[in-house]
């Protein structure tokens, strides 16, 4: 079974930060848990560098758009393995093999006669790279986005008929409720397509930096269609020599920031029926990771403002886990949330380092003095074993709607449960009075449940996850092992601290 899942790819125009990061990890989450489901995964994330935003920035700092492109492409780049992200491919827009292949799709959409010339006259938001209409504009002419004003733009454009497309995107949020995720999101879009569509421009004439439009070089495609044709670009060259398309398209989920939700549930779908190309299973649309100061007040993040969480620092003072962790443990994957450096603080001490940290130290530390780390196959403690058997069918059902957030609570579940069993079973005073029957099977069942929630989080906190597994001599991650097994005699060895507390 395929399972195909992207990110957007972000705008080179500035330095990745926290959004980007959260994006990434959700995506890899569900990646990760694909690949242990024994599943043939391909997760794309990577760059859109085309469009007025691009050169704008390029003009201010005084280089070419390539430069400004080819410095922050790698920034995000790099930023991937920082947050342990499993990425298959990393695309950029200024790739040969993407240009090519936009070029194509496009002209398939022109042959199939749903593009003509005409002229725009309207207001546009250079930040957006968008054409503002209705509702999408703010008071005095502004973004709602950006509070900046809009300009008034007029030219001659190639335009896509949009219009043409209102009875079929209709029948396929009819006919398929599940296509826009959560709901609030989904009646978002349904709201706006039955407002009623207008064409919209396919190209533009006063930009040279983008995509050549083949059968009319004096133009260069509209950024937005550029970038979200990349989601079937890549899978043409990101293997060399082979051309991935019919294994992995359609996508199965596009994960994807609630400020493009328009491109992504409406003109995506529309382009995609018009070049012909099956649509997407599902289109994910998560909230805004807002600042919460300590009145509780949420805000958006500002650099001026200086209240932003910097995930460069977090890594390297508590290492990507904990980073992945906290993003989608303190905030429900699809709403807006209040992050905060206590909000941090809290959950790493309370529940990393508290509660799974001192699970994994306890267990390994108790197999090792007193089984001397030769844990034997013996019966496990039934009734506890019953408790977490179900927890893996509950964490896969909820990823399958990618409730990240869910998910990683019912797993968390068999944390606190293990926990309370070393308390109810006291295994030092089963050691002191000298019940070795007793003691070894507590101490295998707790060894076994620890493998399993090393399995079950292995997604959100895989190199945690990797120690633990490693401490207990079993390196599999396969799904299946996230369902309690039998006794199995093992080799453990003492896990040091999995999150150890900061000198500061």
């Amino acid at each position: 079974m395929a399972f195909y899942i992207t990110t957007p790819i972000y705008y080179v125009n500035a330095a990745p930060h926290l959004g980007h990061a959260y994006t990434a990890i959700a995506a890899d989450v569900l990646a990760r848990h694909h690949r242990q489901r024994g599943e043939d995964v391909f997760f794309l994330t990577g760059t859109d560098e085309h469009g007025e935003p691009v050169a704008l920035a390029a003009e201010r700092e005084g280089v070419s758009p390539q430069e400004l492109a080819d410095r922050n492409a790698e920034r995000f780049r790099a930023l991937m393995p920082r947050l342990d992200v499993s990425n298959d491919f990393f695309i950029r827009t200024t790739d040969e093999g993407h240009k090519v292949r936009v070029q194509e799709i496009l002209q398939r959409v022109h042959d199939n006669g749903h593009v003509y010339k005409g002229t725009y006259e309207g207001w546009y938001c250079p930040r957006c790279a968008d054409f503002k209409s209705g509702n999408e504009i703010g008071p005095d002419d502004t973004c709602p986005i950006h509070g900046i004003p809009l300009l008034w733009e007029q030219e001659e454009n190639w335009f896509f008929r949009l219009s043409s497309f209102q009875d079929d995107l209709e029948r396929l949020f009819r006919e398929q409720p599940d296509f826009v995720m959560p709901r609030q999101r989904y009646n978002e879009a349904l709201s706006f397509i039955t407002g009623g569509l207008n064409d919209i421009s396919l190209s533009r004439a006063k930009l040279t930096w983008g995509v050549t439009v083949p059968w009319d070089p004096e133009h260069v495609f509209y950024v937005w269609f550029d970038a979200l044709l990349n989601y079937v670009t890549a899978l043409g060259y990101a293997r060399e020599g082979e051309d991935l398309t019919e294994k992995f398209w359609p996508a199965t989920y596009h994960l994807i920031g609630k400020d493009i939700l328009k491109f992504h549930t409406v003109f995506w779908p529309a382009l995609l029926l018009a070049a012909g190309l099956e649509l997407p299973r599902h289109v994910f649309v998560h909230g805004f990771l807002l600042m919460r100061d300590a009145s509780g007040r949420d805000f958006k993040m500002s650099k001026s403002l200086g209240n932003v969480l910097d995930p460069f620092a977090i890594i390297d003072t508590f290492g990507p886990d904990a980073l992945r962790y906290y993003c989608l443990r303190e905030v429900s994957f699809g709403q807006d949330g209040g992050v905060s450096t206590a909000g941090f603080a809290a959950r790493y001490e309370g529940e990393l380092a508290n509660e799974l940290g001192n699970l994994a130290s306890r267990t390994t530390s108790m197999a090792a003095r007193y089984l001397d780390g030769a844990v034997p196959a013996v019966d496990l403690d039934e009734e506890l074993m019953a408790e977490l058997r179900p927890i893996a069918g509950e964490v896969a059902e909820l990823l399958d709607r990618a409730d990240l957030t869910g998910a990683l609570d019912s797993a968390w579940q068999a944390v606190r449960r293990l926990n309370r069993y070393v308390e109810e079973q006291a295994p030092w005073n089963l050691a002191k009075s000298g019940d070795d029957e007793a003691l070894a099977r507590v101490l295998a069942t707790l060894v076994e449940g620890l493998r399993v929630v090393a399995v079950l989080l292995h997604p959100w906190i895989p190199g945690s996850s990797a120690r633990i597994l490693d401490a207990l001599g079993a390196t599999s991650l396969d799904y299946a092992g996230a369902v309690p097994a039998a006794g199995t005699a093992r080799t453990v060895q003492r896990l040091a601290p999995l999150f150890p507390k900061p000198e500061a």
